[in-house]
């Protein structure tokens, strides 16, 4: 009788702070993640493809990373929920803020942009993280969610 083998993925997980927590950068408002993502945003592809971006935060609203989580194209790009709620899981993140660009230069929250938020939110919750905020980006501006909401 031959024996079967069977081999499964290995999972290894390490998590290494570089910097102390008071030098990392603060996020108390809708600005200071703006002015955090404009500067990690590629400024070549702002007004030619759509990207989404995800800002991990400690308990302290403390900056841990900056994930350039997908980039499609001129008028799209996805989300993937289990992908943003892993990182998240990863770099032990009480707290995110989700973001994209819009080349279009449209500061307007679609209903797609208020689904994924709410599919983030609700996934994100059963593990006590907190959806923050969600930001649009364009060249001339931002828009938040939370401020919008208002």
């Amino acid at each position: 009788m031959e024996r079967k083998i069977h081999y499964l993925a290995e999972v290894s997980l390490q998590y290494k702070q570089s910097i102390p927590f008071d030098q990392m950068q603060k996020i108390s408002t809708s600005r200071d993640a703006e002015l955090i993502l404009r500067r990690s945003w590629d400024k070549d592809l702002i007004n030619v493809k759509e990207q989404f971006k995800v800002l991990y935060l400690n308990r302290a609203n403390r900056l841990i990373a900056i994930e350039e989580h997908s980039t499609g194209g001129l008028t799209g790009t996805t989300a993937d929920v289990k992908l943003i709620i892993s990182t998240a899981l990863q770099c032990l993140a009480s707290s995110i803020i989700l973001a994209h660009n819009h080349p279009s230069g449209n500061l307007k929250f679609s209903k797609l942009d208020r689904r994924i938020t709410e599919s983030i939110k609700q996934a994100a919750k059963l593990f006590e993280i907190v959806v923050l905020d969600h930001l649009i980006l364009t060249t001339d501006g931002y828009c938040s969610m939370v401020d919008d909401d208002d």
